[in-house]
């Protein structure tokens, strides 16, 4: 006999009326039977892709955010700009950057110095006080 959970809650969003808002979750017993319609039984595993390796490679897939708008074209990499390649790329670690001196760090460097800083002082005396 299959017998399953159900858990509801309700939550009201108040704006300039009240709407609520009925959540239910249902589970079913361990060593049930899944029922198979027509089409097989729901995620079975992974659905093949409709696109075509073309679209693929030439598009990002996924990145438009407009209700009519299609998505964007890969370009070359000379049609973006050359701080975007830069992105990625590796900044030094707190202890890196505290054995380099201070007077040779760039600017970028100088400020990641002070920011990694300050958060280590930060977590260093919220653990003290934690313990006391």
């Amino acid at each position: 006999m299959a017998m399953s959970h159900g858990r509801s809650f309700r939550s009201h969003i108040v704006g300039r009326e009240a709407v609520g808002l009925v959540l239910r979750r249902t589970f079913a017993a361990a060593g049930g039977k899944a029922k198979k319609g027509k089409g097989g039984a729901a995620g079975d595993g992974p659905k093949a892709s409709s696109l075509g390796k073309e679209v693929k490679s030439t598009t990002v897939v996924g990145a438009n955010i407009l209700k009519d708008g299609a998505d964007p074209k890969i370009l070359a990499d000379s049609e973006y700009p050359d701080w975007l390649f830069h992105l990625l790329d590796k900044h030094p670690a707190l202890s890196e950057l505290r054995r380099k001196s201070k007077e040779t760090l760039s600017y970028q460097d100088l400020k990641r110095l002070v920011k990694l800083d300050t958060r280590a002082r930060i977590k260093e005396n919220n653990s003290e006080r934690a313990k006391n």
